[in-house]
């Protein structure tokens, strides 16, 4: 009884570690060579699995690819609420010594934008053009990660006495677009993952500075005084 048991609860994990495999294995490949030329065969090469293995988990490779979707996506807002939770405890959102710009950089860092994440996203979106179905669910993901963001613009707001010139959710919105076309023209241009960031963390700030009513107080103002003070003496 208890193999029984043991062989029942086994089979459920070997197939979510299949599955798993068989997920990663394709994000890797479609980042590579895109949906259209990524076969079912280098799907399962990379995986180290069988074609009988993929028919298993998934019908087709649209499907594989769509849940993939789901699970980039989903993982990207996942991370960025997790990072939120994890700063409010350290209290960044309070603290004098943090500004804003700092906030926002180390909120958004923890999606990817390395060069394979910035390749897939780019895949996913060209293939949401093309499928009704994968855009009604890219889209409702997008407006989850916004709506996660705009909370953050509204706490920041909110513990720094900052205002903004347009809505924390229109903010969040123009804040993604511009966080990921930055790096998508960095990966274009050939950038590592750590100047894709660099790009992407310079841009965030000019845009932040635009849509924030007083840019100077997003500041952290004992730094601003060192450097007001710092003038001073050289004077």
């Amino acid at each position: 009884m208890a193999a029984m048991v043991e062989s029942a609860v086994t089979a459920p994990r070997s197939r979510e570690n299949t599955r798993r495999k068989l997920l990663d294995a394709a994000a890797q490949v479609f980042a590579e060579v895109g949906l259209a030329a990524a076969s079912v065969e280098a799907v399962c090469d990379r995986a180290g699995f069988t074609r009988g293995a993929f028919y298993s988990n998934f019908e087709s490779k649209d499907e594989l690819f769509l849940e993939l979707a789901g699970r980039v996506t989903r993982g990207r807002v996942d991370a960025v609420t997790a990072r939120v939770a994890e700063l409010e405890c350290d209290g960044a959102f309070a603290s004098s010594h943090t500004d804003v710009f700092e906030i926002l950089d180390q909120v958004l860092d923890v999606s990817a934008d390395d060069r394979l994440g910035v390749l897939l996203m780019s895949e996913i979106r060209i293939h949401a053009l093309r499928s009704p179905e994968m855009a009604a669910a890219y889209l409702e993901q997008e407006a989850e990660m916004q709506r996660s963001v705009a909370q953050i613009v509204t706490d920041i707001g909110r513990a720094k006495g900052i205002t903004f010139r347009v809505s924390a959710l229109e903010a969040a919105r123009v804040m993604l677009l511009v966080w990921e076309g930055s790096a998508v023209r960095a990966a274009i241009a050939g950038a590592n993952a750590d100047r894709i960031h660099r790009s992407t963390s310079t841009e965030l700030a000019l845009v932040a500075q635009l849509v924030i009513d007083d840019p100077a107080a997003a500041y952290d103002e004992d730094d601003s005084d060192e450097d007001g003070e710092g003038e001073g003496e050289e004077e």
